[in-house]
């Protein structure tokens, strides 16, 4: 932006939710570029609302923020949020002219097992894309443009956030099987969704809300030299063709086989590291064996996906949300931390506040 416009003053906000991925991404090339192209669903009710209100700096030249979670100062995140202001200076030169005050607030707990850093991170790339435009002046509608550098500045801060600017289905990661796509931004995939798919639900059941024991920064950095990595991206390529064909033809018991697998084959994937390790739990493993047996019972098509944490995202269509409802009150609660359920769906996407 050649003409920056110091005397502006303004606010930008957004809600922007958290997804979850159905294709992993498990390992990164360059700089939060991902090894492997992935898919996710967007959610709706795991949400973070972020306002930044802008004035001119006191000291032009500087990166100036103070930031608020929830209300209150949150030191680690204000650490890391000045790393990403200063990643991304060239692109939003705006940044070293302002003072920014960010207000940022979850609709879920932190430590819930949803992935927050998505919502966050989408919710702020939003909001200085707003602000963008705001100082120069191009009050024009959001089009297609605004949410591409969104997507491409939430990665910076965060991989899944990239995904998190668009609703319903999302990929992010260069595949010939999509042809729009790239590593730098996420692409929705809503043309061509089978009826059947529009509508999921997701039940997250969050088995332990503890720090996980190896973040998945750590995760994707032991994917370097992993045994078995190529062989993972291979994989992962082919399962996502799969899935693009099956959200088209509507086949839930493909999507059931393909969305399991990719759960199970990334917790293989942290097992097989050097050195390995285990971020599911034996609630973890007592759920899953429940939701698949009841789907043998019943045949209704549920299935589960689990992030890199302990905490089972149980996926179903919504026409069977009373008889999933009262399956998970009866088998699956007893295994939740403190019986904690969060009930979410299929979602359209942020919103601008």
């Amino acid at each position: 932006m050649s003409d920056i416009k110091t005397e502006k003053i303004g606010r930008a906000a957004w809600q922007s939710p958290s997804n979850i991925a159905l294709i992993k991404y498990w390992g990164k090339k360059g700089f939060q570029i991902p090894a492997n192209a992935s898919v996710s669903m967007t959610l709706s009710e795991a949400t973070t609302q972020t306002i930044v209100d802008y004035r001119p700096a006191n000291e032009p030249g500087q990166i100036s923020f103070d930031f608020l979670f929830d209300g209150k100062p949150n030191p680690a995140f204000a650490t890391k949020l000045k790393g990403y202001f200063e990643t991304i200076v060239p692109e939003l030169p705006f940044l070293t002219h302002y003072h920014f005050e960010i207000h940022s607030s979850n609709s879920f707990p932190h430590s819930a097992g949803i992935a927050s850093s998505a919502s966050a991170m989408s919710a702020l790339a939003l909001c200085l894309c707003s602000i963008e435009q705001q100082i120069s002046n191009d009050m024009e509608a959001e089009d297609a443009a605004f949410f591409v550098k969104a997507s491409h500045l939430a990665r910076i801060g965060s991989g899944s956030a990239a995904r998190s600017v668009y609703g319903g289905f999302v990929s992010w990661g260069k595949t010939p099987s999509i042809t729009d796509s790239a590593d730098e931004y996420a692409t929705p995939l809503n043309k061509e969704i089978h009826p059947v798919f529009q509508h999921l639900k997701d039940s997250i059941l969050i088995i332990s809300k503890g720090e996980k024991k190896v973040s998945s920064r750590a995760g994707h950095g032991l994917m370097v030299r992993h045994p078995y990595a190529k062989a993972r991206y291979i994989h992962a390529e082919k399962n996502l063709e799969l899935l693009l064909q099956t959200l088209k033809t509507g086949n839930l018991n493909d999507f059931t086989a393909i969305v399991e697998n990719e759960a199970l084959t990334l917790h293989a994937m942290m097992m097989a590291s050097n050195p390995g390790f285990l971020l599911t739990e034996t609630g973890t493993l007592q759920v899953i064996g429940r939701i698949s047996q009841f789907r043998l019972n019943t045949g209704i098509p549920v299935c589960f996906t689990l992030d890199a944490g302990p905490n089972v995202h149980l996926l179903y269509p919504e026409k069977d949300e009373i008889a999933v409802n009262a399956f998970i009150e009866r088998e699956l609660l007893v295994f939740c931390e403190n019986d904690r359920m969060i009930d979410d769906k299929m979602g359209i996407g942020p919103k601008k506040l």
